[in-house]
């Protein structure tokens, strides 16, 4: 769940795993494991550098897959309709 969020906001927002893991402050081995899911319970400290490097909140890291795309799809519908 969260290393499959951290994987699609890093890539929506142009970023490797090498700049996310500096930006986060945090090493790349650590980062790698959460995106494929071999960490999947980080600590805290680590999701709230992650969201802060990300510019997200908490809850959009370690929110269900199944509403991230519904929220995707939506703000999609919603700038069709612009």
């Amino acid at each position: 769940m969260i290393g499959n969020n951290v994987r699609r906001i890093r890539k929506r927002k142009g970023l490797t795993q090498e700049k996310l893991a500096r930006l986060a402050d945090i090493s790349l081995n650590t980062l790698a494991k959460i995106e494929l899911g071999f960490a999947k319970k980080p600590i805290i400290q680590t999701v709230v550098k992650l969201a802060k490097a990300l510019e997200v909140s908490i809850d959009e890291l370690v929110k269900e897959e199944k509403q991230a795309v519904r929220e995707v799809t939506n703000k999609n519908e919603a700038r069709a309709r612009i």
